[in-house]
């Protein structure tokens, strides 16, 4: 112990110390997991209840004791199993206190099921010891008959598990015949025994597929499937051995020595047997298949015989046909002798009808040329009648303005000789100067040889 100990110190300081319940409790838990290394301790359940923290809390008891335990989740969550109410099992704890509370507990790092660490051990040796001789190997694992005609069932009559697997196959394949060899499956010797049936199935070859299966139990109660002799004979069998010994979670030597391994009794049967239902479904499928596969080859069949029927005919009706056939050959040339020419006229149509589309009509352009003729004709005319009355106007007008009219009502005109001019004042009237005086009714020269001008307004 530690000589340095509250109470050490609380006795150096007065005779009468003092020390306070929580000082008290941690030295006392202090000392206990100092003195108390890890240790297994084995008993019986009692009160085993589990926190929703995931933490586990019970307590272990024998005849004349009992102590509190403690298993906390991150320790719980590896555990194999759970514990239940009235197992024996054993832990390997560390011996603590409750400080709170002032109470002794064992705080558990493992669990187990009391034997079972001996019994694992021998169960992890044999199973190394097979395994390396290739008694697991899964290449030497054979495939379970999908239609056995027959199936063994190496168990105990009395045992529950060969009730269930019998129920299962008069539920899923009643048309399969059952053969149960009797051997029991708990005791010393068992392994043996169970062994010596599965050799008996082998020399008689009744069956097809083999089940070796009991119902769960502790490791003790199936530790007759975990034996080496049991192991050897299942792994030299030559009929398929299904393996469904005990729970899911339970695992055997016999499990990886079978072929297949079942996680119950009535899972193994589940295995070997083809559910009558969907066998019937498969066959009803078949069935069809098969009527329309026949239906479709007599239709095949059928046709093909129809077209020989066609080509089998008589010579009358050969001879038929070959003079249709040259018939038709000869309309066909006939037919090619008159393509050319009737392609020679379709062509010859064309180019007339193309010649006369680019063709001028010459009618209408003489209807044109007549019809432009006739309006020149009257446009001439009009414009030399319009000429006409324009002449005549200008005519009246002139006749009307003609200076000759003015000379018929008694005037007269009177022109220089020499210039031509005509004489407007009277200061152009000069002594010995000649002038022609136009009358209405002709004209005379005359020389003037007494003017006297004179300047009037008028007549």
């Amino acid at each position: 112990m530690n000589s340095e100990s509250p109470f050490s110190s609380a006795a150096g300081a007065g005779g009468d110390a003092v020390v306070p319940v929580s000082v008290l409790n941690r030295a006392i838990g202090t000392m206990l997991e100092r003195t108390f290394p890890l240790v297994w301790v084995s008993g019986e359940v009692s009160n085993f209840t589990r926190a929703a923290s995931g933490h586990w809390y019970f307590s272990i008891k024998d005849a004349q004791a009992q102590m509190r335990c403690v298993m906390f989740r991150g320790r719980a969550q590896y555990a194999e199993f759970t514990p239940r109410e009235g197992d024996k099992i054993e832990v390997r704890a560390l011996v603590t206190m409750y400080e709170p509370r002032g109470e002794l507990q064992l705080n558990v790092e493992a669990v187990r099921r009391t034997g079972q660490g001996r019994l694992y051990e021998a169960f992890l040796r044999l199973k190394a010891q097979l395994e390396a001789e290739g008694l697991f190997d899964p290449q030497r694992k054979r495939a379970l008959p999908a239609h056995p005609r027959s199936i063994g069932i190496v168990t105990s009559l009395q045992a529950a598990a060969l009730r269930d697997v019998l129920t299962t196959l008069a539920r899923r394949a009643p048309h399969i015949p059952v053969v149960v060899y009797p051997a029991p499956v708990q005791g010393a010797g068992v392994g043996a025994k169970l062994a010596a049936m599965v050799e008996i199935a082998n020399r008689r070859r009744e069956v097809d597929v083999l089940i070796v299966c009991r119902g769960g139990g502790s490791i003790e109660d199936l530790w007759a499937f975990n034996e080496e002799v049991l192991a050897r004979a299942i792994a030299a069998s030559d009929v398929p051995v299904v393996s469904g010994v005990g729970h899911e979670t339970d695992f055997t030597i016999a499990d990886f020595a079978a072929d297949v391994r079942a996680p119950t009794p009535t899972g193994a049967a589940e295995l070997v047997s083809p559910q009558r239902v969907l066998l019937l479904r498969d066959l009803d499928h078949r069935h069809a298949s098969l009527a329309r596969g026949f239906g479709r080859m007599m239709e095949r069949r059928a046709q093909q015989l129809d077209w020989l029927a066609r080509r089998l005919v008589s010579p009358a009706e050969r001879l038929a046909r070959q003079r249709a056939h040259l018939q038709q050959l000869c309309a066909r040339l006939a037919s090619a002798g008159a393509r050319p020419v009737r392609d020679a006229r379709a062509q010859f149509s064309l180019v007339k009808m193309r010649w006369q589309r680019w063709c001028p009509d010459l009618s209408q352009h003489r209807a044109t040329v007549n019809g432009l003729a006739e309006r020149l004709d009257r446009a001439l005319l009009r414009q030399h009648e319009r000429h006409l009355a324009r002449v005549e106007t200008l005519a009246a007008r002139l006749e009307v303005l003609s200076p000759k009219r003015t000379l018929e009502r008694g005037y007269a005109a009177l022109l220089d000789a020499q210039s031509g001019r005509a004489v407007r004042a009277p200061s152009a009237l000069k002594p010995g100067r000649r002038m022609t005086l136009h009358l209405a009714e002709g004209s005379a020269d005359i020389a003037l040889s007494d003017v006297q001008p004179r300047l009037t307004d008028g007549f």
